[in-house]
């Protein structure tokens, strides 16, 4: 699929980040997209952007509230969508969404780490049960799975466990590979590609933190500071020293550097997933760390857990403690 144009794509996750820029680019292009997110002003700000960047006349940008992690939610987004694009086919289905949290099994509780592994890999398998029919029914399509560089590495450093999120992702890359074969024997007109970002430019930090408490306010609410301090504890360190307002400030300050300090941004990101989706690659690495950890792993993959490992990784890629 070599453009876009007069195609019809559905991004989940529209409302923020990667999502929000894939949409941007995907609607400069001239593509129809229906986006899904748990947020409606986040998907009301994407699709003031594309506006503000000018609209084609006749191009549909619809926006979906879902949440990925449940079937109903996801079969409802696909009926709207297909019946506010007067379709029964996709050409594009871009699985992007993804929040972080429950990164230790004994830290953090139940319910935070299994939020984030069906968002992160459920959100991805239903998301494509649903669409697949309307992806058969195209005369071309793409499936376009985000896992990430804690796909094939599961770690963020030493000083914090990650285990839902890397779960998940390598679930998502897993699939992704096996899709491969199954398309390429039962609907060899669908591509597949997995997206493996390394740190992006984005909100995901505050974003994850408000959709695990359901509270879409910029003010944080006592759950929130009670899952940061639990955090805190699944990295060794004693959080009962620290009062709410000094979380808080940790919290900002942490979101501020993820944003800020990160090698790609999220509209770059975007723009290497859709070339890598135009050249048909089935791996689409984004980012210099995730190329540079990709590298390092598969040369020396018995110690990539180990501290030392992680000194070069975080030295070489310019990674910094606590992001």
């Amino acid at each position: 699929m070599k453009e876009f144009s007069g195609r019809i794509a559905v991004v989940t996750g529209g409302g923020s980040g990667m999502g929000r820029e894939l949409v941007r680019l995907l609607v400069a292009e001239g593509c129809h997209v229906a986006m899904c997110d748990v947020s409606m002003k986040g998907m009301a700000e994407t699709r003031r952007q594309c506006e503000a960047s000018g609209l084609p006349q006749g191009l549909r940008v619809t926006a979906h509230l879902a949440d990925v992690s449940s079937e109903a939610d996801v079969m409802r987004f696909r009926d709207e969508a297909a019946r506010q694009h007067a379709t029964d086919r996709i050409h594009l289905l871009f699985n992007n969404a993804g929040i972080g949290g429950g990164g230790s099994m004994i830290a953090n509780g139940r319910d935070e780490w299994e939020r984030t592994f069906n968002i992160c890999w459920g959100g991805v398998y239903l998301a494509t049960r649903a669409f697949l029919p309307l992806l058969q029914a195209a005369d071309e399509a793409h499936v376009v799975n985000t896992s990430s560089m804690n796909g094939f590495w599961a770690s963020i450093g030493p000083g914090a466990p990650h285990t839902a999120y890397s779960a998940a992702k390598f679930a998502v890359k897993g699939f992704t590979e096996a899709l491969i074969t199954d398309l390429r024997l039962n609907a060899p007109h669908i591509k597949a590609s997995v997206v493996m970002p390394g740190h992006i430019g984005t909100g995901f930090r505050t974003n994850s933190l408000k959709v695990q408490t359901s509270n879409e306010s910029d003010e944080l609410d006592a759950r929130q500071i009670a899952q940061a301090r639990a955090r805190l504890t699944s990295m060794g360190k004693d959080a009962s020293a620290l009062s709410d307002e000094e979380i808080k400030a940790m919290l900002a300050e942490r979101a501020r550097r993820f944003l800020n300090d990160a090698p790609t941004s999220a509209a770059e990101a975007a723009k290497i997933i859709l070339d890598g989706v135009k050249s048909e690659r089935w791996r689409i690495l984004v980012g210099s760390d995730a190329h540079l950890m990709d590298r390092m792993v598969r040369d020396d993959p018995e110690h990539a857990y180990d501290d030392q490992f992680f000194g070069r990784f975080a030295s070489a890629a310019g990674w910094h403690p606590g992001r």
